[in-house]
């Protein structure tokens, strides 16, 4: 892949002045929907001044969640920080992208503006002095096409060819991500045959939440350019491991982790035991949001390393919550984990639902149970009760009823955001259980 600048843009002068001097074709208006789906209109650069300045106007009411047809007229407005070249199309005329902020008419944030539900979020934790930074792990399975699930290999965690087939394309996938300022620190073989993550370096929470949609895009693009298909599908493949997103997050004020205490337990501050208890306390009712498909609840269960059990730990993997290590000299690396999303989720949602259940658990200074370091997936019903150890929803029309009940989740989102995903995953719910699958048929269709 040849080498392509990394743009560093200030304002609205920064982003004409490069594409200018870097003969840019075309200029993508990156948002998404409610759901996390990008949506993308192309703007040609002597539009670009007027839509700083101005907006682009578009039509919302098509897009899942935004607005009614008699409210349908919808502005975006570019956001120069995130300009970069679109580096997986090597043309002759470059094409780049700005993720753009959307708003009224009247110029007012538009209420169901996923990427404006986020700030909201990130900026009640500034008025407290905390900025929010996370590092997801995204995983995806590479197959052979997109209507059948067909693996290109059998590889396990951490194979290495022959058992790996996948090294080069995740090798031109994190070689684009870097190309558009975007950190990996690693890429390897995950435990499912032809299932891949790439870690990236965390970022704040707005920067990673465009890095994530960024990031979707890119996978999916190198896969098609190598003749395969990538998919974020949280469970795939009956009997194998799902994808998850672990996210892991800390808050740091004035500069310095606020999440480590040299004294604390586990070198944990009070802050970091009440943000997690936070976490522990609130997960049902973001679940929703983190897990937001009916095949996501096919990857939280039993036996496949995705937790399932409300609970945490330092190193133990079966817990929803997990402390990474304490390291000396790395107190700036001390962070929380949370185990349970995935990657189709829509990340602006789910990093404003996690800092939410955290800050309040931090206001309300709530106790932080024992940690559970012994493997929960061998535990019998009863000793996970009388351990008081609850589970995550497992449907998504439990997840949904734990969220209506969320005075929490419904502050977090907004009112417009709130209501229109509950009724969109009603509607997905209720096609769901209408269906008769394969798996009925092969059961009952020869004993009834």
């Amino acid at each position: 892949m040849p080498e392509y600048p990394i743009f560093n843009c200030k304002n609205s002068d920064d982003v004409i002045k490069a594409v200018r001097e870097h003969r840019v074709e075309l200029v993508q208006f990156w948002f998404v929907d409610v759901l996390g789906t990008l949506k993308s209109f192309q703007v040609l650069p002597g539009e670009l001044e007027a839509a700083f300045e101005e907006g682009m106007g578009f039509d919302g009411s098509s897009l899942e969640g935004f607005c009614r047809i008699e409210e349908s007229d919808m502005i975006a407005i570019p956001d120069p920080a995130t300009f970069q070249l679109v580096t997986w199309r090597q043309t002759a005329a470059p094409i780049a992208r700005m993720f753009c902020d959307i708003l009224e008419p009247s110029g007012q944030p538009f209420a169901g503006d996923s990427r404006h539900c986020l700030k909201r979020n990130l900026q009640a934790a500034a008025s407290k002095g905390y900025s929010f930074y996370v590092g997801p792990e995204l995983e995806f399975f590479l197959f052979e096409s997109a209507t059948s699930p067909k693996p290109l290999d059998a590889g396990g965690y951490f194979d290495a060819p022959p058992l790996d087939l996948a090294g080069d394309i995740r090798r031109e996938t994190i070689s684009c991500l870097r190309s558009m300022g975007i950190g990996v620190e690693y890429g390897h073989h995950e435990v499912a045959p032809s299932q891949h993550e790439l870690a990236l370096r965390y970022a704040d929470a707005l920067k990673m939440a465009d890095t994530a949609i960024t990031y979707r895009v890119v996978v999916k693009e190198i896969a098609r350019q190598n003749g395969c298909y990538a998919t974020f599908m949280p469970k795939p493949l009956f009997g194998e491991n799902g994808s998850g997103m672990h996210v892991h997050q800390s808050l740091f004020k004035n500069g310095r982790n606020l999440f480590y205490d040299a004294d604390g337990d586990h070198h944990l501050s009070r802050e970091a035991r009440a943000y997690i208890a936070g976490l522990l306390r609130h997960c049902k009712e973001f679940t929703a949001i983190t897990n937001q498909w009916v095949n996501s609840y096919k990857r939280l269960v039993p036996g496949f390393e995705a937790p399932t059990n409300i609970a945490w730990a330092r190193r133990n993997r079966s817990t929803l919550v997990r402390v990474p290590m304490y390291k000396p000299g790395k107190e700036a690396a001390t962070r929380v984990e949370l185990r349970s999303p995935d990657p189709a989720c829509n990340p602006y949602l789910a990093f404003a639902c996690m800092l939410a259940a955290g800050l309040k658990g931090i206001e309300e200074n709530y106790a932080l149970p024992a940690p559970v370091e012994e493997d929960i997936y061998v535990m019998s019903a009863t000793q996970r009760r009388d351990r008081g150890i609850e589970s995550l929803p497992g449907t998504l029309e439990a997840a949904l009823e734990a969220m209506e009940g969320s005075a929490l989740i419904r502050e977090a989102l907004g009112e417009h955001i709130f209501t229109k995903f509950v009724e969109n995953k009603h509607v997905e719910w209720d096609q769901y259980r209408s269906q008769v699958t394969n798996y009925e048929l092969e059961r009952y269709l020869p004993r009834l």
